[in-house]
C-alpha cells in the first residue's frame, strides 16, 4: 500500500508553492485523492515526478561503444521524434544537439549513454566528433537535424536569415559541411520554400525601384542554402512531404531536404500509405486507430464559456455548425476576421487522421478536442498521434510536455527518412511512385521549386522593364 503525503509537506519536498502543488493535483500530474478540502498524494508520484523535473541534464560524451550500424549525429533533437524514427530504421544515434531544458531532460531520462550536447554555436567539428567518441577518420553516415523553424514560419514574420534563428541554421550547416557526412537531412516548415533571405519593404518596390535580387525574392533563404550545399560537392532532393502518406495518423507537412556527398540527387521517400488506398497501399491512419485503448488521460481544460460551445458539437465539427446567432458570440471579434477560421471550436474526426498537432491544445484560433469528451486532447493522445512510445517519459509539467511533443517530427516520417538512407548507404534500389502528390500544396519538389523560384525572378526584371 502507497504511503501518501500532505499538500504542504509535497511543497517543502519539491521546493513550490502549496498552491503550485494543489495545480498539479487537479491536472493529474501528481497521483492524488482529495477529502473535503485536503489533498492526499501518492509518495510515488511525487519521487517520480521530483525525478523528471530536476534531472539536471548536463553535457556529457557518448557511453555507446562502437558499432556496426550506420552513425547518425542528431541536431535540434528536440523530445527525440525524428531519432527514434532513425533507430526503428536501424540507425545508431550517437549524439543529440539539443538547448532548450525540458528537452535536454527528456533525451537524458529515455537515452542517458547518448552523447548530449548544447548550444550548437559554442561547438567546433571536431568538438562534436570528440563527444560521440568519434574521430577525424571515422566516417560519419549521417548529419540530421530541423533548425528553429519561427523564422520561416508562415505564422510568423518572415525574416528568415535576418532573424537570430535563422544565423542559427547557417551554424548548422556549416558545421555539418565541415564533418562531411555521406548524408545531410535538413528537415523544416513549408515556409522555409518562400522566405526571402533579405526583405525589402514594400514601399521600396515598383517600377522606380531595381528588380527584387535572388535574396529578395519569396524562397531567397532556400536558394541561398542550396548555392552552399552545391558548393561543398552535395547533390539534394527535397519536398514537402505529408506525414500522413508515411503511416503517421496526423495530417503534417514537413519540408525534408536529403543531401548526399557524392553529389548525386537521392530520390524521394517512399510513401506507406494513400489517403483512399491509391497505388495499393493501405489508407492513411485514423486518430480512432491511434487512440482506441488509452485507458488514462492527463490534460489541461477548456474555460467554462468555451466548453458551453463545445456541448453543441459532434465529432469532426467546428465553430461553422453551431446555430448562426451564437457564431458572433462563440468567436469574438475573430468573427469578422478574414481567413477560413477552421481551428476555432474544433472537435477531430474519429476516422480521419488528426490536424497539425499544435504545442497547445487549447488556443481559441487551433483548438485541437476530443470528438466526443468535453476536452483538449491528452497528453497521451498527443503521444500517440506524433507516435511516441508509450514508455516514453516527457520532462517538465504538462504544459512544456504538450510543447514538447507538439514540436515534435511524427516518429514514420523519420523511419520513412531512416530507411530511405539505409537503402542508399547499401546501394539497394529504392522503389518510386512517380507523380505521387506528397502533399496539397503543388509546386514543392526541387525541380519544380526551382523553376519557379527562377520564373519569379524573370518576372521581376521585366516589370522593371517595361
Amino acid at each position: 500500500m502507497s504511503t501518501e503525503i500532505t499538500i504542504s509537506d509535497a511543497a517543502a519536498i519539491l521546493g513550490v508553492s502549496e498552491q503550485r502543488v494543489r495545480t498539479l493535483c487537479r491536472e493529474g500530474t501528481l497521483t492524488a485523492r482529495k477529502l473535503g478540502t485536503s489533498w492526499f498524494i501518492e509518495s510515488s508520484s511525487l519521487m517520480q515526478y521530483q525525478s523528471i523535473n530536476h534531472t539536471i541534464a548536463e553535457d556529457h560524451p557518448s557511453y555507446i561503444p562502437k558499432q556496426s550500424k550506420p552513425i547518425a549525429l542528431s541536431f535540434f533533437s528536440g523530445a527525440m521524434g525524428l531519432d527514434i524514427g532513425l533507430e526503428k530504421s536501424g540507425i545508431d544515434v550517437r549524439l543529440a544537439c539539443e538547448i532548450d531544458k525540458y528537452s535536454r531532460q527528456t533525451i537524458t531520462l529515455n537515452r542517458p549513454d547518448m552523447a548530449l550536447i548544447g548550444d550548437i554555436t559554442t561547438y567546433s567539428a571536431q568538438e562534436v566528433l570528440d563527444f560521440a567518441g568519434l574521430s577525424k577518420t571515422d566516417d560519419v553516415d549521417l548529419i540530421i537535424g530541423g533548425p528553429p523553424c519561427q523564422a520561416f514560419s508562415t505564422a510568423g514574420k518572415r525574416n528568415g536569415f535576418r532573424d537570430e534563428r535563422g544565423n542559427v541554421f547557417l551554424t548548422y550547416l556549416d558545421l555539418a559541411l565541415a564533418i562531411r557526412p555521406k548524408f545531410l537531412v535538413i528537415e523544416n516548415v513549408r515556409g522555409l520554400l518562400s522566405s526571402p533571405l533579405t526583405h525589402r519593404p514594400h514601399h521600396l518596390r515598383g517600377p522606380q525601384y531595381s528588380p527584387l535580387s535572388f535574396d529578395e525574392l519569396p524562397g531567397g533563404a532556400l536558394y541561398f542554402i542550396l548555392n552552399l550545399i552545391q558548393a561543398a560537392g552535395y547533390g539534394y532532393s527535397f519536398n514537402l512531404y505529408n506525414a500522413a502518406h508515411f503511416g503517421s495518423p496526423q495530417i503534417r507537412e514537413r519540408v525534408v531536404m536529403i543531401c548526399a556527398r557524392d553529389g548525386t540527387k537521392p530520390p524521394f521517400l517512399t510513401p506507406t500509405h494513400t489517403e483512399h488506398g491509391e497505388y495499393g497501399l493501405p489508407r492513411w491512419r485514423t486518430f480512432r486507430e491511434a487512440t482506441h485503448d488509452i485507458t488514462t488521460h492527463h490534460h489541461i481544460n477548456f474555460p467554462e464559456k468555451r466548453l458551453r460551445f463545445y456541448r453543441m458539437l459532434s465529432a469532426g465539427q467546428n465553430w461553422r455548425a453551431l446555430p448562426q446567432d451564437l457564431q458572433p458570440e462563440a468567436l469574438g471579434n475573430a468573427y469578422t476576421a478574414g481567413g477560413g477560421k477552421t481551428g476555432f471550436l474544433r472537435r477531430l474526426h474519429w476516422d480521419k487522421p488528426a490536424p497539425t498537432l499544435v504545442t497547445h491544445p487549447a488556443m481559441p484560433a487551433t483548438d485541437l478536442a476530443h470528438p466526443e469528451e468535453d476536452r483538449p486532447l491528452s497528453v497521451e493522445e498527443y503521444r500517440r498521434l506524433q507516435e511516441f512510445p508509450d514508455h516514453w517519459q516527457f520532462a517538465g509539467p504538462i504544459l512544456e510536455q504538450y510543447r514538447q511533443i507538439g514540436n515534435a517530427v511524427p516518429i514514420s516520417l523519420g523511419t520513412a527518412i531512416g530507411r530511405l538512407l539505409q537503402q542508399l548507404i547499401a546501394g539497394e534500389a529504392v522503389r518510386t511512385i512517380p507523380g505521387f502528390r506528397y502533399s496539397r500544396y503543388r509546386a514543392t519538389s526541387d525541380a519544380e521549386w526551382m523553376a519557379g523560384f527562377l520564373a519569379q525572378s524573370r518576372r521581376e526584371e521585366a516589370i522593371q522593364l517595361s
